[in-house]
């Protein structure tokens, strides 16, 4: 793994509409592939493009894919972190002209530019976060997000078992799909154990901006949130001090706030980074949706160990979770998609 230095300049994210269907299902589109031979032996040459530090919640995650894929030998992986936005058409371009079989990044606020790149780099295979479908005319520009409403819903039922206050902060950092369903998910299971709780719902405006998303959960707590919803780094902090809880997204921080949060919803890329380099390594990577490999059901996603909080939530919440976690596994229990931007109530 080689780290490679960018600009840092501050990443920013315009809240965009998603195309028709591209939530509902998850289901991979099948357009032909590109890539005709497979790959030589030996490991595929992967390279990262992140607008945001390696430590934040998301990109952690596909980091951490990453380097499982590398201790593997299944790829050689350098990476850029805080590239601007600006910047990132340059630093796609860069890494695609030095030959890299597959490049992985998230292009939210580039996407015309980025999908140009793959259009003059035919033989390149782009996997990318995006709230957009596959098209017919980027062949090689295969797209993914972190559907991960099923462990969300879940965590949502713990939470609803541990208020005592019926109110619940949720700090977010944009109001876009990718947050948005996680948090209707998260409501959704609040509403099984406490049906009539209340929800304070409030965005930052940035994906990393601990300081802010602390004081913004302060301002939760002070309007009576006895449990808060960390999708951001900070929340937890925050919960910390003033000796409410929390609950975790995306990765594991029990360990570094054991009396505070409850219980996490893990993304697993694995799945998803494993499936493309399949692909890749066989000659048959196509422009497919990836975000079926963040279901629950694939591996995705799960529900984090408690840890210290391990028999201190309710028995029958437990078993409920344990009940619907089977019921999302088995397909008999879809937990429901929503990308329309939550509010307080």
């Amino acid at each position: 793994m080689t780290k490679l230095p960018t600009s840092s300049h501050a990443h920013f994210l315009k809240r965009r509409q998603v195309l028709a269907g591209a939530a509902a299902g998850a289901a991979a589109l099948a357009i032909p592939g590109f890539l005709g031979k497979a790959r030589a032996e030996g490991p595929l040459k992967v390279a990262a493009i992140y607008t945001v530090p390696v430590e934040q919640q998301w990109v952690s995650r596909i980091h951490k894919a990453a380097n499982a894929a590398v201790a593997r030998g299944d790829i050689e992986y350098v990476f850029s972190e805080n590239t601007s936005n600006n910047d990132y058409e340059r630093v796609m371009r860069e890494y695609s002209e030095a030959g890299h079989d597959l490049i992985i990044g998230e292009v939210f606020a580039v996407e015309d530019a980025a999908r140009q790149v793959a259009a003059d780099y035919p033989d390149t295979a782009y996997l990318m976060g995006s709230s957009f479908l596959p098209k017919d005319d980027a062949p090689n520009f295969a797209v993914f997000d972190n559907y991960i409403q099923d462990s969300s819903y879940l965590s949502g039922i713990i939470a609803g078992a541990m208020t005592k206050t019926k109110n619940i902060g949720m700090v977010g950092g944009f109001p876009i799909p990718e947050v948005n369903r996680l948090m209707h998910a998260f409501m959704a299971g609040v509403k099984e154990t406490a049906p009539d709780a209340k929800f304070q719902v409030a965005f930052i405006g940035s994906w990393f901006d601990p300081p802010k998303a602390k004081e913004t959960a302060f301002a939760q707590i002070d309007g009576g949130a006895d449990i808060l919803y960390a999708e951001r780094f900070g929340v937890s902090d925050a919960a910390k001090e003033k000796g409410v809880l929390a609950i975790g997204n995306v990765i594991d921080t029990q360990a570094d706030y054991p009396e505070t949060v409850v219980a996490s919803a893990l993304w697993h890329f694995e799945p998803t980074l494993d499936h493309a380099i399949e692909m890749v390594k066989a000659g048959t990577f196509k422009a497919d949706n990836y975000g079926v490999y963040s279901y629950m059901k694939e591996g995705g996603n799960s529900l984090a160990p408690l840890g210290t909080f391990e028999g201190k939530v309710p028995e029958e919440a437990m078993k409920l979770v344990m009940e619907r976690e089977a019921a999302i596994k088995d397909g008999s229990f879809v937990v429901e998609v929503n990308d329309e931007e939550p509010k307080s109530n």
